[in-house]
């Protein structure tokens, strides 16, 4: 999973930022944001310490976000940072644990930080991706994960008038389909972990670089883009 996360997500940004005019990139790409949240949730549940575990995704979001700003000439926070939100709000759901108050109050406050018109902010994938997180942690079983997931995209259409969004059910299908047929199997290729943690980061710098000497932005250019 891992793998096909990371080559949809290349394909996804490669034609946002280089091939905007080729549609079929972008609905390539709806794959792999939900690889990504469900391959988060896979971490956290076999993770030793969590606190470590949200530290590595912290320094993680850091050291992508200026690759991040730089190739989308965005002030945004990257998709990293998001799924960072949303660990946060699984580990607090659960510390919790039969605090329902303590659980609604941690995670609305914490779902508020990806709300879209919180344009100072504005998380990579937003509250869309925090909510496809606990949809992946909490759903009883993989079917009702899918109809989570689902219902999620209707919503999400409905709201943005949208539905490039609705690729995305294929990766949860997917995921289903692997877990109900065999639901001890591993569901990731073992990639090298300094390729899986520093991917995101070096990719978006390099696609910055091409980027900035393809179309000659400067300095001065992304700074008065990303202040508009």
């Amino acid at each position: 999973m891992q793998l096909i996360a990371m080559i949809t997500m290349l394909i996804d940004h490669l034609g946002a930022v280089f091939f905007p005019e080729h549609y079929w990139m972008r609905i390539v790409g709806r794959v792999a944001f939900p690889l990504y949240c469900y391959l988060l949730v896979a971490g956290y549940k076999r993770t030793r310490s969590k606190p470590r575990y949200a530290s590595r995704l912290f320094v993680l979001a850091l050291l992508s976000q200026l690759p991040f700003m730089l190739a989308f000439i965005t002030a945004g926070v990257n998709v990293i940072g998001t799924l960072l939100v949303a660990l946060l709000i699984v580990m607090a759901i659960d510390r919790f644990q039969g605090k329902t108050v303590l659980q609604w109050a941690v995670g609305f406050l914490l779902l508020a930080l990806t709300y879209w018109p919180m344009k100072e902010l504005d998380f990579d994938y937003a509250t869309y991706g925090v909510l496809l997180v606990l949809i992946y942690r909490y759903m009883p079983n993989v079917w009702a994960m899918v109809g989570g997931h689902l219902a999620l995209n209707v919503v999400w259409a409905v709201a943005f008038s949208g539905i490039t969004q609705f690729y995305s059910i294929v990766t949860t299908l997917f995921i289903a389909g692997i877990q109900a047929s065999a639901p001890t199997a591993k569901t990731e290729v073992r990639l090298p972990r300094w390729l899986w943690r520093s991917f995101y980061p070096v990719h978006l710098a390099i696609i910055a670089l091409v980027e900035w000497q393809i179309y000659d932005i400067t300095w001065t250019n992304f700074t008065f883009w990303i202040t508009q």
